[in-house]
């Protein structure tokens, strides 16, 4: 009897250590994240924007605070006694203490465990002026700006967002209720938009189509096009058509992607081939999984197996091509960077209360978009686009561009959606945007 009890004690501690963990019944693991403060979440200036609190009574000791919650939560995520998101869940063991290097780190310097501050690559400014300005149109959308150079992110904003602090609660039944609430909103404030949600990219996929155009050597940007009124797409009765945006019916590719001219790009995606266009989408990053920022992202999709018809829509960014605002970003910074795509990080540094530094970034390169040179022309031809007007044009700033609008900033889709970066000639920041628009939003743009 004595080795059965021995055997079956091994086997619990051995084997069913974990399932024991996870039963949401069992309490000690809970208990056991918040007895002690997690470790600081700082934006790049160092403030502070998730500290922990003395609740001043057990059995949870410590209990998570969001400064600024909603303008941060889709970076921060909350930790509650439900789980956790964002950056509190992907730098979970930094924060907590857990990580070997934070422990082995303290140990030695006090022999005292406390979770590590993360401080994070977004700017202040830049998250505020996305957010204020998402939250000032009224209706959903998102907004990320990076650092082309780096990849660093500098802002990563969604909206409607939710605010952390109220699902910090230690009362089961008021978390519970709280965030059902969240969950059902209509306005999906839980939803990471920046991230996780695909948009039909509309004529911003004319920057890849273009991209792939040049670099089939067919084409330079004076080439000329066939820009029809009409364009039937082959096999079917369903005709393109370019409205009121395209002036000419034989423009050279720099002024057709000016004007943002449908038949251009449904002609140049026939005459290219759905594997060219692919392999261009993909070498932007398009159909790739497994980017982290290290949050979990959803990968952008360029489709596979069109018949030539569809080939031609997806040339425009329509048919099943699908973005997500980090997407659109991550295409000017391409350019914007002689045409290597940096890859995109959120965390600068990971330091123990004591200033010391156990993780800094280090940035790499993450993919080949373009040549040089063929980056050099897509700058060029973004830039006539704020030339000629638009959302995307800042008085005294020179700014590259290609938003899926007229030249007059008509709104032509079901969402406003724009890739920029800035300065032109000497880029700092690129940034996607993404508006989901209503009928009624659309006509109030007109």
């Amino acid at each position: 009897m004595l080795f059965v009890l021995l055997a079956h004690v091994t086997l619990v501690q051995a084997f069913g250590s974990h399932r024991l963990n996870a039963d949401p019944r069992n309490e000690r693991p809970l208990i056991a994240r918040f007895e002690r403060p997690r470790g600081d979440i700082l934006t790049y200036e160092g403030t502070p924007v998730a500290v922990s609190r003395p609740t001043g009574e057990g059995p949870y000791l410590y209990r998570r605070v969001y400064r600024h919650g909603e303008l941060y939560a889709p970076v921060t995520g909350h930790v509650s006694l439900s789980g956790s998101t964002g950056i509190e869940r992907a730098q979970d063991a930094v924060l907590s203490g857990d990580d070997a290097k934070v422990r082995v780190q303290s140990l030695v310097r006090d022999g005292v465990v406390e979770g590590a501050d993360v401080r994070l690559t977004i700017s202040e400014r830049a998250q505020w002026a996305a957010y204020q300005s998402l939250k000032a149109t009224g209706v959903p959308g998102a907004a990320v700006a990076i650092s082309p150079a780096t990849g660093a992110i500098l802002a990563l904003a969604s909206y409607p967002a939710y605010d952390p602090n109220a699902l910090t609660t230690f009362d089961p039944d008021r978390l519970a209720e709280t965030a059902r609430r969240f969950r059902d909103a209509p306005a999906r404030p839980m939803v990471n938009r920046a991230l996780h949600r695909l948009y039909p990219p509309g004529s911003t996929f004319k920057l890849v189509t273009t991209a792939a155009a040049l670099a089939s050597g067919e084409y330079t940007p004076s080439t000329v096009v066939a820009a029809p009124a009409r364009l039937r797409l082959p096999g079917t009765p369903m005709y393109v058509d370019n409205g009121d945006r395209c002036a000419q019916e034989r423009p050279t590719l720099a002024y057709a992607f000016m004007a943002s001219c449908d038949t251009a790009f449904a002609g140049i995606g026939l005459q290219l081939g759905q594997d060219l266009l692919r392999d261009q989408a993909e070498a932007f990053g398009f159909n790739a999984t497994g980017l982290t920022i290290p949050l979990g992202t959803t990968p952008s999709r360029y489709p596979v197996a069109m018949d030539r018809a569809r080939t031609a829509l997806s040339a425009i960014g329509r048919h099943d091509d699908r973005v997500t605002p980090l997407m659109l970003a991550m295409l000017s910074a391409a350019v914007a960077n002689n045409g290597v795509l940096m890859r995109p990080y959120l965390v600068e540094e990971q330091r123990l209360p004591d200033g010391s530094v156990i993780g800094r970034a280090n940035p790499t390169p993450y993919r080949t978009a373009v040549s040089p040179m063929l980056a050099r022309y897509l700058a060029a031809m973004m830039t006539t686009v704020t030339h000629a007007g638009g959302p995307a044009a800042i008085p005294g700033v020179e700014v590259a561009a290609k938003s899926d609008t007229s030249e007059k900033g008509v709104v032509t889709g079901d969402h406003a959606l724009v890739t920029a970066f800035a300065p032109a000639d000497a880029p700092e920041v690129a940034v996607g945007v993404v508006l989901e628009l209503s009928l009624i939003h659309i006509l109030a743009f007109r």
